[in-house]
This record gives structure tokens, C-alpha cells and sequence, in this order.
């Protein structure tokens, strides 16, 4: 069950990247039914806040007619960063899965663990590493291909 939502988060991530952004994919399931979509939107609408996970929370939050996501899951290509972390936990999302780890911006044990009860007690489970292979190799053949790009201008 789980890698079939992380399927649906590549999905997005795979729009992201033909529209021009990073290719981070959301989604967030409810009962076992994905609700809501994300991928990042930062360089279309010209917004450091839309991320993928912050499009995903906003459209459930819409459909939901509420804030709280209690009994939502969130299934992510990148581990959440620390704005997204935050934006979690004050949705009180149950749990959170991400595929590739992010060992610089991360916010879920990959630079800093926000979800750490020492933070803000949050009860929001964390899962890394849910497609982790397919996850870190397509946002590396990203990053490589832009690399590749600025070598050759």
C-alpha cells in the first residue's frame, strides 16, 4: 500500500519537472483514498512558500473544510524540509512517508528531526526511505542534467 501512494507522489513529481520546477511530488491520503496533490510550484508562481507538501496540505485543507488533518497521511518524494515539517505538524498530520533523504535542508532526521518530541511534541510518525532508490535517482538525473546544461553555456 505504501509504495502505491509513493507512486502517485512520483506522478506529481514527474509534472513538476515537465513544467520546469524541482520534481518533488506530494499526495495526502484518507482512508486509503489520495485527497489531495502537490508538486513544487516555487519557480511558476514565483512563491519560496509552494512546495510540494504545502500545495498537498492547502488542497486538503480546502476539500476537508478544516486545518486538521488528524487522520491524514502524507507521502512525499523528499524528505519535508523545515517549513514543510512545521506546516505538518500544525496540520497534526498522522504520519508522514518520504522517499529520499535530504542530508542539507532536511527536517525530518536528515539535517534536524522537527518531529522529535523534544521539539514540539508532535505525534506525527515518520517513515523514511519509501522508494528511496527511485526517489534519490530521479531527483539526482535532475540535478545532473542542470549541471550538464550550465557546462555546456
Amino acid at each position: 500500500m505504501t509504495n502505491r501512494f509513493m507512486e502517485e507522489a512520483m506522478k506529481e513529481a514527474r509534472i513538476a519537472l515537465e513544467i520546469g520546477e524541482i520534481p518533488i511530488g506530494a499526495v495526502i491520503v484518507k482512508d486509503g483514498e489520495v485527497i489531495a496533490r502537490g508538486h513544487n510550484l516555487r519557480q511558476t508562481l514565483r512563491d519560496a512558500t509552494l512546495h510540494a507538501e504545502i500545495v498537498a496540505i492547502q488542497e486538503a485543507c480546502r476539500l476537508l473544510g478544516d486545518w486538521r488533518l488528524d487522520e491524514c497521511d502524507l507521502y512525499v518524494t523528499l524528505e519535508p524540509c523545515t517549513m514543510c515539517a512545521g506546516a505538518i505538524i500544525n496540520a497534526r498530520m498522522r504520519s508522514v512517508f518520504f522517499g529520499a533523504y535530504d542530508a542539507e535542508y532536511g527536517g525530518a532526521g536528515g539535517r534536524i528531526d522537527l518531529f522529535a518530541p523534544c521539539y514540539f511534541g508532535s505525534k506525527t510518525e515518520v517513515y523514511g526511505g519509501i522508494m528511496e532508490k527511485e526517489c534519490t535517482d530521479f531527483l539526482n538525473d535532475f540535478f545532473k542534467s542542470i549541471r550538464e546544461k550550465n557546462k555546456t553555456k
